[in-house]
């Protein structure tokens, strides 16, 4: 049975997060229906994330078996006909060995979180960025971040419903990056927590304001308490934006 990985781009605004709710419209039942009109077949897709309620892809990995060997372009045109107007498209598709798995098989994740730090409203990117009015500092906003880089026990950015066996993870890249009123902070790492990327963004914006201090940002952190948590960000602004494979999902 060929296995096709296909690279997925939304907007999540109109959808209730990725995986499959029991109420709501998700971006993973949007694209097995596609499949299964397109195909006649019944298929689960496997996604390398799970994308909350209003977040946004540009380079989210799902992976499906299908009975028939179609042509990878004609997999991909049919599904973008299929998902025509719903907010998502089928960007590249290509044929790998079974032994890939979009999320077992990555080995890093990269997210990116964009501010836009104005007093006016955001009209072109609503609900595509995060409306701070209050004055960003870049630089403290760094040296905030800089706290958190490395292994650490991050249960004071773990949602209480996260699933992961353990609160260990160890981040690798946590830039802040401004451009006038454009400020996009980017993270990757292994894997995430249940909102932990949401709730660091939200923590460094406390820094950024002068409400924290750098230390009492890694004071948090070291406290392990989801109670010293800031107030989470917003899904508007965060985007998965890449996935990295290492050659398990070479074309074949």
């Amino acid at each position: 049975m060929p296995r096709y990985k296909m690279i997925v781009e939304y907007d999540g605004t109109g959808f209730h997060g990725w995986q499959h709710q029991r109420d709501g419209n998700t971006v993973q039942e949007s694209i097995e229906t596609a499949i299964t009109t397109f195909s006649g077949e019944i298929r689960r897709v496997q996604a390398a994330g799970r994308t909350d309620s209003g977040v946004h892809a540009t380079h989210q990995v799902i992976h499906v078996d299908l009975e028939t060997d179609w042509p990878k372009d004609t997999v991909r045109d049919a599904l973008n006909a299929h998902l025509k107007g719903q907010g998502v498209a089928i960007l590249e598709t290509r044929r790998v060995a079974d032994s890939f798995d979009a999320r077992m098989s990555a080995r890093k994740r990269h997210y990116v979180y964009r501010i836009t730090n104005r007093r006016a409203p955001v009209v072109i990117d609503k609900h595509r960025s995060w409306h701070v009015k209050w004055k960003i500092d870049p630089a403290l906003m760094q040296q905030g971040a800089d706290q958190l880089i490395g292994k650490h026990d991050f249960t004071t950015f773990r949602a209480a419903e996260c699933q992961a066996a353990s609160p260990l993870k160890t981040l690798d890249r946590l830039d802040v990056v401004a451009n006038g009123e454009d400020i996009r902070v980017y993270a990757s790492a292994r894997s995430f927590l249940h909102h932990q990327v949401r709730s660091m963004v939200g923590s460094l914006i406390l820094v950024a304001t002068e409400k924290w201090t750098p230390k009492e940002l890694r004071d948090a952190l070291d406290a392990c308490d989801r109670s010293r948590c800031g107030p989470m960000a917003p899904p508007d602004g965060l985007y998965l934006m890449g996935v990295d494979y290492e050659g398990a999902d070479a074309e074949i």
